[in-house]
């Protein structure tokens, strides 16, 4: 790995002691439901290390808890590479999947004994996922979930299109795709805490939370160029800043990494100013319990994310 591919962070990963633990729940989980991906080779899943991305991303959770975030991202991951297939081409099949899926969210989706392996288990993930939690935080995951599911046809008609993205046309779509805003919400879930309204949607932890969901998706893109190059994939950063700038694969990958270091610099930068932001809107400390914890939830993503993608198989080639 160049160094010209890691990130200098100020903060640096911590694991949960629960990581080894979990692994067998967790892949009991997953032969349940095997139907989630076309074919499971359990040997190469096993060298994606999904526990441990579990871990690294939510390190003070239960262990409970842990075995809820490895299964969700394993949810994402095999969802995802369904359309690394034909079906990736086929905006119209992918809509009516997500759609299905959707419905889930709002209690008009498929009846239980009608469902797909896909449905079923997002159904389950959905059904834990919500539980203990308020009214305002379930409507606030949905809307993110359905974000996440109707950018999936648009995604598909880019493939079909073979059409290179300009950078904001690919940021729209990345960060839907990316699922980065439904995972944010579970850091309040794990944790087991909400944030106060006037912290969630407040222009500082706002901003925190879209550096915190692109510094991976870019880092991501330097990981993954190599895949989505070989399938034909459009929608990559070093790709589109290969368009831009010109010069080599490896020049562009080196600037998506320097603009990832950027964003996180202005992270660490907002993320000093949360004390004073407190202190204004007067919150309560329990309040200000959840602000910090929030704040740590988006730095344990941001540096967890970056140490499992050094040396996982999953983008191996």
């Amino acid at each position: 790995m160049s160094n010209a591919a890691l990130l200098d962070l100020p903060f640096p990963p911590r694991s949960n002691p629960h990581q080894m633990s979990i692994g067998p729940r967790h892949q009991r989980w997953l032969l349940h439901h095997e139907g989630l991906a076309a074919t499971i080779d359990l040997p190469a899943y096993g060298r994606w290390d999904v526990p441990r991305l579990a871990a690294f991303t939510s390190p003070d959770v239960a262990a409970d808890d842990l075995v809820l975030a490895a299964d969700l991202l394993s949810f994402y991951f095999l969802f995802d590479d369904r359309f690394d297939s034909d079906l990736g081409r086929a905006p119209a099949q992918v809509a009516e999947i997500c759609t299905r899926l959707t419905g889930l969210l709002h209690g008009d989706g498929p009846a239980p004994d009608v469902r797909t392996p896909v449905e079923q288990a997002f159904a389950d993930l959905w059904e834990r996922s919500v539980r203990g939690m308020s009214a305002r935080w379930r409507a606030r995951s949905a809307y993110n979930w359905e974000w996440y599911f109707a950018c999936h046809p648009a995604e598909a008609a880019g493939r079909l299109s073979g059409r290179l993205p300009d950078r904001e046309g690919y940021l729209a779509l990345r960060r839907g795709t990316a699922a980065m805003e439904t995972l944010f919400d579970m850091v309040e879930r794990l944790n087991r805490f909400e944030l106060p309204q006037e912290i969630l949607h407040h222009p500082a932890f706002r901003r925190m939370r879209q550096l915190a969901a692109d510094i991976p998706s870019f880092t991501n893109d330097v990981h993954s160029y190599a895949q989505e190059l070989a399938r034909g994939d459009v929608a990559n950063l070093v790709m589109i800043v290969r368009e831009e700038r010109g010069g080599t694969p490896e020049e562009a990958a080196v600037q998506v990494m320097r603009e990832a270091q950027m964003m996180v610099d202005r992270f660490v930068e907002l993320s000093s100013e949360v004390p004073e932001i407190c202190d204004v809107l007067g919150l309560t400390p329990a309040g200000r319990e959840a602000a910090r914890r929030y704040v740590d939830g988006l730095a344990a993503w941001i540096a967890g994310y970056h140490r499992w993608e050094i040396d996982t198989g999953r983008y191996d080639h």
